[in-house]
C-alpha cells in the first residue's frame, strides 16, 4: 500500500442533514462518483435535497426531535440504504459524541472528528481548561458566582450549544445575577443543559477564526482565516477571507495557536477554531466547532480547495495532500466575502418565516458562487431554524 492509498474506499455516503449543506456535500459526491442518500423527515419530502440524492429515506414525523434528531432511525436509514459512510454537515448531530461513536460502532465510516475530540469541546468550560494547559490564548473566565478575576464588562454564556443562545453581556455587577437567570433558562430549552460561565467581554473585538485539517497520520495544518465580527444576536449574517485585520505576523501566530489546540485533542478531520481578536492585536481562545462551518465556502474561494473532498479523503485513510504540508502551507488568492441569505420577517423582530418561494433566481455572475436549499417552488416549514 502506498502512502495515498485509501485504507476504505467509499462509495456511498449518507447525509444526516437536509437543505443546502446537504446540497453542497450530495455536489461534491456527485464529483468524485459517490453514490448520495437523503434523509427527510415528512415536512421536506419535496425539498430539492431530496430529489438530488440518489436514494432518500424518510424518517416519519416533522419535528427535528422526531427525525434528524434520531441517531438510532439515522442510522436504520444507512444501513437499510447500503451507505458505507456518513456525513453529518453542520447543527443537528454534527457534534454529538455518542452519535459520532454509534455510527462507529455500526461498522459504518463516520466522516467527522474522533468522538473524543467531540467530547473534548463540547464542553467550553472544560475546552478552555485544555487550551490554557496546552499554551493556547484564553481570556479570563471564571464560574457564575463571582466577577473577580474577570472584570467588567462580562459575558455570561452557554457551556454546551451555540448560534448565540444562552448568551448575556454584562456590563454592572448589579446585572449578574439576573443575566444568568436569563441564560440558564435559554440554555436548558435550546441544549437541554443550562451550564453558563462568565467570561470577559471584549468591546470593539473582531470575531477571527481559523480553519483546521487533520488526517489519521498525525498531521494538522491550518488553512488560514475567516473574519466573522458582522453578527445580529451573536449569530454570524457575513464572514469573509482573509480578515482585513489580520496581518501576515499576526496570522502565524493565531494559526500556530489553532493547530497547538487541534493537536491537543487529536483532531482528524475539518474544524475550525475561533478566537477573539482585541483591537491591540491580542487575541483568546473562544471555542472549537469540531464540524464543517456554514462559513466554509469562503476558505473553499480563497485556497481553492475542496473541503467536503479532503473530509472525504481523510476518511478513506489518506493523509493530506502533501502541498498543504510544505513550509508556506495552503494557498491564498484573493478575498471572498459570504452572506447569508435567510427566509426572515423584517416586520417581527426579524424572526424566522416559513412559506412558499414562488420565484427563486440567482444571477449567473463570473466569481460569485451560490450554495442554496430552495429553488422556485421550494417550501420552508416551519420546524427548523437556519
Amino acid at each position: 500500500m502506498t502512502a495515498t492509498t485509501p485504507t476504505t474506499r467509499i462509495d456511498a455516503v449518507l447525509v444526516a442533514n437536509r437543505g443546502e449543506i446537504a446540497r453542497r456535500v450530495f455536489r461534491t459526491c456527485r464529483n468524485l462518483g459517490i453514490r448520495t442518500i437523503a434523509v427527510h423527515s415528512d415536512a421536506d419530502a419535496d425539498a430539492p435535497f431530496v430529489h438530488e440524492a440518489d436514494v432518500a429515506v424518510r424518517l416519519p414525523g416533522t419535528s427535528s426531535a422526531d427525525t434528524y434528531l434520531r441517531a438510532d432511525l439515522v442510522i436504520a436509514a444507512a444501513r437499510r440504504s447500503g451507505a458505507q459512510a456518513i456525513h453529518p454537515g453542520y447543527g443537528f448531530l454534527s457534534e454529538n459524541a455518542a452519535f459520532a461513536q454509534a455510527v462507529i460502532d455500526a461498522g459504518l465510516v463516520w466522516i467527522g472528528p474522533p468522538p473524543s475530540a467531540i467530547a473534548a469541546m463540547g464542553s467550553k468550560i472544560e475546552a478552555k481548561r485544555l487550551m490554557r494547559a496546552h499554551g493556547v490564548p484564553v481570556a479570563p473566565d471564571n464560574t457564575v458566582e463571582s466577577l473577580e478575576e474577570v472584570g467588567l464588562p462580562a459575558l455570561v454564556k452557554a457551556a454546551f450549544g451555540g448560534g448565540g443562545r444562552g448568551m448575556r453581556i454584562v456590563r454592572t455587577a448589579e446585572e449578574l445575577a439576573e443575566a444568568v437567570a436569563s441564560a440558564e433558562r435559554e440554555a436548558l430549552s435550546a441544549f437541554g443543559d443550562g451550564t453558563v460561565f462568565v467570561e470577559r467581554y471584549m468591546d470593539r473585538a473582531r470575531h477571527v477564526e481559523v480553519q483546521v485539517f487533520g488526517d489519521t497520520h498525525g498531521n494538522v495544518v491550518a488553512l488560514h482565516e475567516r473574519d466573522c465580527t458582522l453578527q445580529r444576536r451573536h449569530q454570524k449574517l457575513v464572514e469573509e477571507a482573509p480578515s482585513p485585520a489580520v496581518d501576515t505576523e499576526l496570522r502565524a501566530r493565531m494559526e500556530a495557536a489553532a493547530v497547538a489546540a487541534a493537536k491537543a485533542v487529536g483532531y482528524v478531520g475539518a474544524g475550525t477554531v475561533e478566537f477573539m481578536l482585541a483591537p491591540d492585536g491580542t487575541f483568546s481562545f473562544l471555542e472549537m466547532n469540531t464540524r464543517l462551518q456554514v462559513e466554509h465556502p469562503v476558505t473553499e474561494m480563497v485556497t481553492g480547495l475542496d473541503l467536503v473532498a479532503l473530509q472525504i479523503d481523510v476518511a478513506e485513510g489518506r493523509p493530506l495532500p502533501a502541498a498543504l504540508l510544505q513550509e508556506g502551507g495552503a494557498p491564498m488568492h484573493g478575498h471572498a466575502i459570504e452572506l447569508r441569505l435567510c427566509a426572515e420577517d423584517p416586520y417581527a423582530g426579524y424572526l424566522p418565516s416559513s412559506g412558499r418561494f414562488e420565484t427563486v433566481r440567482f444571477p449567473e455572475i463570473d466569481g460569485v458562487r451560490i450554495d442554496s436549499a430552495v429553488e422556485s417552488g421550494s417550501t420552508v416549514p416551519p420546524h427548523y431554524d437556519s
